[in-house]
């Protein structure tokens, strides 16, 4: 009976796994099932909507093509008929009789058989009779106020008179314009008689446009759209925002003389109900299977949760053992060690067997470090580890060194009583090694800066020292060669001597600046005059020069948060750089051109010469050191102006000077604001 109790409890894990795993595969292919039925009814959802609207979008478009051949045939119809009653009109006045229609606007119910236009009110603005040998002197004001207000008129009026003429049919003519130029409400009908050949004159009817548009629809199509008469592509009412005209389109009505356009609007959306009433009971369908979906999910989501929860029941102790990367090691609060896994016996080189049961000091704790150590496993047992954990060394059985860093936590049995502790430990010698690695990397790094910062101080100084030791060179020779064939006295010495001094104290204030700059370990940070110090660094650039530097200049003091020495170092570059350009361009007056000014909380300070200008290929290269295109030059004054205006959070770009025609360079430094005037 033991024995089948003891084989019971070893089957009964494995069991339990199989049944889990068979658990698993019919929850995931009852998910992908769901997934997919799910995704059909959203596909089918997708394409009613789809249907319908390409379903309304036919059907809008078939009401749209009837409703502009109706509108097309209505208007034209009826124009006709007008032509039809004018006609009648013209002839009867060219052959004198009396007219047999009534006067027009004598409402709908007129017993005459007249046409629509000519019967409603308001429709029918004027008409006389104009004789063929009357021209343009016809007996209606209204013809004589339409001739003189605009030139587009007469021409337009002429045209219809020619056309009855010369074509003899009935023409159009219109709108007719204002003073300003601005299309009216009033269309011309001109219909000829002729005597066989001879003209014997024309019946001119004026015509109410919007009274027409009006007139001609029909009350069942106004209530659904919005019509706008367009003559001559001229809109006879203010164009509506777009937002008001949805979907608009036109329908071209060709009168004679006369191109006009119907612009029909939807005043709302219209859209068929039976399709939308199948939409929405589909939908409710749909939307019915979703929801048994969601519901079914739920339970299953429920199941599943069970059965992570049973599944992390049994993989934690095997989690626990089989773990290959954390040792893992469990003592009681005598200091006993109860069990070991793999890991942590593999990284002390001792097998579970020979380290359960043991207590301190531990086989695997080095010699020199036993008190230590035995002094914080006291400790621990006393208070435990703080979140951190501590780092301590192991010695490996065969006398390997390891750091490791132990992360302790109370170990409990199911009523909460305390029985010991759960070590974890961290094998952390390759980090160590990692943070030794770095640590000399790091030194050999900050080797390197020291060896660049006194190559960058090298060639700054020997590129600032050039011109002055130069120029001190060419005044000793000069003078040298003088006293040798006694060819100067003492007052032309004096000058000589004293240019020397003063090239021997800017290379001397050079190398103040640059010793400066270069012991600088930080920017010193104050509030500095930015234009005085401009004014200062340009007026001591230009010394000895034969060519000067204009400065333009604000008329107030533009601030700037930075440090002052660096600030005139990198102006001093820029105005030495423009100095040796300016004059190998092809001006006749070299000129060199120093601008500041303030744009949006920045300090915009541009050095401009009449130079050859920097080539577009070398923009991109100008700040970088030991780049130059100059014969003789180092490249390390423009890297060093870049790296000053970076240290200030600034910019410097190289561009043309559009004045002087050579290169400009555009330095942009964030202004401080301006301090408050003392009381």
């Amino acid at each position: 009976m033991a024995a089948n109790s003891w084989a019971n409890r070893c089957s009964a894990p494995e069991y339990f796994l199989h049944a889990t795993q068979r658990l698993n595969e019919r929850s995931r292919w009852a998910m992908v099932w769901m997934v997919g039925f799910a995704m059909l009814v959203i596909a089918t959802v997708v394409a009613l909507a789809w249907y319908l609207d390409h379903f309304e979008q036919e059907e809008e478009l078939r009401r749209r093509g009837a409703d502009a051949q109706w509108l097309e045939q209505s208007v034209l119809f009826h124009f006709r008929r007008l032509e039809d009653d004018v006609a009648r009109l013209s002839q009867q006045a060219a052959l004198g009789h009396a007219p047999t229609l009534a006067q027009p606007g004598k409402g709908l119910h007129d017993p005459q058989p007249n046409g629509l236009l000519w019967r409603t009110p308001g429709t029918i603005l004027t008409h006389t009779w104009l004789s063929a040998h009357a021209g343009h002197n016809a007996d209606l004001p209204l013809w004589r106020e339409h001739l003189q207000a605009h030139p587009s008129n007469r021409q337009a009026l002429d045209t219809l008179l020619d056309i009855t003429t010369g074509l003899r049919r009935s023409s159009y003519a219109g709108p007719m314009r204002d003073s300003s130029g601005i299309p009216g409400d009033t269309l011309w009908l001109a219909v000829p008689y002729f005597d066989g050949s001879r003209l014997l004159g024309n019946y001119l009817v004026a015509i109410s446009i919007q009274q027409t548009l009006n007139t001609l629809l029909p009350p069942w199509f106004s209530a659904q759209q919005s019509v706008r008469l367009v003559v001559d592509g001229l809109p006879d009412t203010p164009q509506p925002a777009p937002a008001q005209v949805p979907d608009s389109y036109n329908t071209a009505i060709s009168l004679p003389g006369a191109d006009m356009l119907l612009e029909v609007s939807p005043l709302g959306p219209r859209s068929s109900t039976v399709p939308r009433v199948f939409f929405m009971v589909a939908l409710l369908f749909l939307l019915g299977m979703l929801a048994s979906l969601l519901a079914l999910r739920q339970d299953l989501r429920k199941r599943r949760q069970v059965q992570l929860r049973l599944q992390a029941e049994v993989s934690l102790r095997t989690a626990m053992e089989q773990s290959a990367s954390v040792g893992m090691r469990a003592w009681d609060l005598q200091g006993r060690v109860l069990y070991v896994n793999p890991a942590f016996c593999s990284m002390v080189g001792y097998t579970a067997k020979d380290l359960i049961g043991q207590k301190a000091p531990f086989p695997y704790w080095p010699a020199e470090h036993a008190t230590h150590i035995f002094a914080e496993h006291q400790r621990i047992m006393r208070e435990g580890t703080q979140p951190q954990g501590i780092e301590v060394q192991f010695q490996h059985r065969n006398g390997q060194r390891v750091d490791v860093l132990i992360h302790e936590a109370p170990l409990r049995n199911s009523d909460g009583t305390h029985l010991g502790w759960m070590s974890s430990i961290i094998d952390i010698s390759e980090r160590k090694r990692a943070q030794h690695l770095a640590q000399v990397q790091q030194e050999k790094l900050e080797a390197s800066e020291r060896l660049v910062a006194v190559g960058e101080v090298a060639s700054t100084l020997a590129h600032e020292l050039n011109q002055p030791l130069g120029a001190l060179s060419s005044f000793a020779n000069g003078l040298v060669n003088r006293l040798n064939s006694a060819s100067i006295n003492l007052a032309e010495m004096q000058p000589v001597v004293q240019r020397m001094a003063q090239l021997a104290e800017r290379a001397g204030s050079v190398l103040q600046r640059v010793n400066a700059f270069a012991r600088r370990r930080e920017l010193k940070v104050e509030r500095v005059d930015f234009t005085t110090l401009v004014q200062r660094t340009c007026a001591s650039a230009q010394e000895g020069q034969p060519l000067k530097i204009q400065t333009i200049l604000p008329a107030t003091a533009l601030w700037l948060q930075g440090d002052a020495l660096l600030a005139e170092h990198l102006l001093a570059n820029l105005c030495s750089n423009a100095l040796a350009w300016a004059a190998q361009g092809s001006a006749r007056q070299p000129a060199v051109h120093v601008r500041l000014s303030l744009h949006s909380a920045n300090l915009i300070l541009e050095v401009a010469d009449t130079g050859p200008g920097v080539p577009p290929e070398a923009r991109g290269r100008i700040f970088d050191a030991f780049f130059s295109t100059q014969t003789n030059g180092m490249g390390m004054g423009l890297a060093i102006c870049r790296s000053i205006v970076e240290a200030h959070h600034g910019s410097i770009t190289v561009g043309h000077d559009a004045i002087l025609g050579g290169a400009l360079f555009t330095v942009t430094l964030p202004a401080s604001p301006t301090p408050p005037l003392s009381p």
